[in-house]
């Protein structure tokens, strides 16, 4: 069924092999002849954090007013549960989308409606704060009581080379709100 194939034949398909794959692209691929046709500097690697949800803050409890710790005063109760990033290298920084899932459940003094929660999107490097923002998330609480949400935070902006020793904490944080970064 194979007949023999021509060594020109197979020449041209090695080489065109070849070629495709050391085609270069514009837009972040690696271009190491420092052409200046590349719109973008090349990147040859970049770590992305790991996000981690803070000890002791990933369950957010709001009381009615004037209420603190009496569990039939509780108007809901918000959770912290699975995350997720995603990172784009530069030549200057590092940016990431932080992605966290939760779920909010109505208390005995609340009922279903929007609710707003304090989460946290800090990012540290051992003792060295690199990034730090307190973000107002709404979520509603459907009339069945509870409901899942998904916080997303975009443009956590790093330093450029941070990732290997540098960790993204997620959590409820009732302090002031930070503006941008905070060092």
């Amino acid at each position: 069924m194979f007949g023999k194939v021509s060594r020109p034949v197979l020449a041209i398909s090695f080489l065109a092999v070849l070629a495709g794959c050391n085609k270069t692209q514009s837009g972040g691929a690696i271009d190491a002849g420092g052409s200046a046709a590349a719109p973008t500097p090349a990147v040859i690697q970049a770590a992305c954090p790991q996000v981690v949800l803070r000890d002791g803050t990933s369950v957010f409890t709001s009381y009615a007013k004037g209420a603190k710790n009496d569990p039939t005063k509780v108007v809901y109760q918000a959770s912290l549960a699975d995350t997720t990033r995603q990172c784009v290298q530069s030549e200057g920084a590092l940016t990431m989308t932080v992605v966290v899932q939760g779920r909010v459940v109505s208390g005995p003094a609340g009922g279903p409606g929007k609710v707003t929660m304090p989460i946290r999107v800090a990012a540290t490097d051992e003792d060295k704060t690199l990034y730090s923002e307190l973000t107002q998330h709404s979520a509603e609480i459907p009339s069945t009581g509870s409901g899942q949400f998904v916080f997303t935070k975009a443009n956590v902006t790093l330093p450029a080379g941070a990732g290997s020793n540098v960790t993204v904490y997620v959590g409820f944080d009732e302090g002031p709100p930070a503006k941008g970064k905070k060092k």
